[in-house]
């Protein structure tokens, strides 16, 4: 499968699935289908960076495949594990059918039956992916909210897009799947990982083309509130707050504009509506105060 045919055609169909993407961006996503390389994309939360796999799974009609990150996940939440249940379940019933028919089954029996099959494994996210048919995006999320251990087995997946289970052999992939890799740069990872993979930093976008994507996303604001809306918050992430807007934000508090159908975006109308764009006290009174808005 041929992911995009050229940059521009990355960029005019990702436009396309709601995504609009810069010049690198396009030229990086592309290339990352075109090369069959893993894509890393860092950049602070909320700014698109979990956004791209979807918008290229749409654009592609693709399958998404996710793998959400956190401390704490190890390789059978990741790449497999046996249903041990099933198999114990399996196995009871193979020595009661033995009882039944007068035959006490050994130890021997009960070893060699066959409990590491298809029948009692259980795919998750990494497995999953490679072993689709159909073309995939897969999605690693946040994997800088992993252990390293973990990026070991990213590693050996990621390199040759494989699996060794050692009681069925080597699962090896039909057809590549596109791979994402997001993380909020939350701690650095290895230079092994980083060399398998493509590298893209995102960032907040500028003003124009943050307009671009709110007025894509809400048509029904008007213009000069788009303005505006994009012009504060732009001064919101330059605050020293616990948590700077999002391009998220910016959409929900411009969906939220819309619902209470103000005709202008002033100070009074700001200060009772940053609920929907500041999740935290401390920085809507910072806000508050460094805005000079009456509460």
């Amino acid at each position: 499968m041929t992911w995009f045919a050229s940059p521009d055609d990355a960029s005019t169909r990702l436009r396309e699935a709601g995504y609009l993407a810069d010049p690198a961006l396009a030229t990086t996503a592309f290339l990352a289908g075109r090369i069959e390389k893993p894509l890393l994309v860092e950049g602070p939360a909320g700014v698109g960076k979990t956004e791209l796999a979807k918008a290229v799974a749409r654009a592609t009609g693709a399958g998404l495949v996710r793998l959400q990150c956190y401390e704490g996940l190890d390789e059978a939440r990741a790449l497999y594990e046996w249903n041990y249940k099933k198999q114990l379940l399996s196995i009871q019933a193979t020595a009661a059918t033995a009882q039944a028919s007068g035959t006490a089954p050994s130890a021997q029996d009960i070893l060699d039956h066959q409990i590491f099959t298809e029948e009692f494994l259980l795919t998750r996210p990494l497995l999953t992916a490679i072993r689709r048919e159909q073309p995939t995006v897969l999605l690693v999320d946040e994997v800088d909210k992993t252990d390293v251990e973990v990026e070991g087995l990213l590693l050996e997946v990621l390199s040759d897009f494989q699996v060794t289970i050692p009681e069925l052999g080597t699962v090896a992939a039909v057809r590549r799947p596109y791979a994402v890799l997001t993380s909020n740069a939350s701690r650095e990872l290895s230079e092994a990982l980083k060399r398998r993979c493509l590298y893209l930093h995102v960032d907040y976008p500028d003003s124009e083309r943050e307009r671009e994507i709110v007025t894509g996303q809400v048509p029904d604001l008007d213009r000069r509130i788009a303005e505006r809306l994009v012009d504060t918050v732009g001064r919101l992430r330059e605050l020293e707050l616990r948590k700077a807007p999002s391009i998220a934000e910016s959409v929900d508090w411009a969906r939220t504009l819309v619902a209470l159908e103000v005709g202008t975006l002033d100070d009074e109308t700001i200060a009772r509506t940053l609920g929907a764009v500041l999740k935290h006290a401390s920085d809507t009174e910072r806000a508050v105060k460094e805005l000079g808005l009456a509460r």
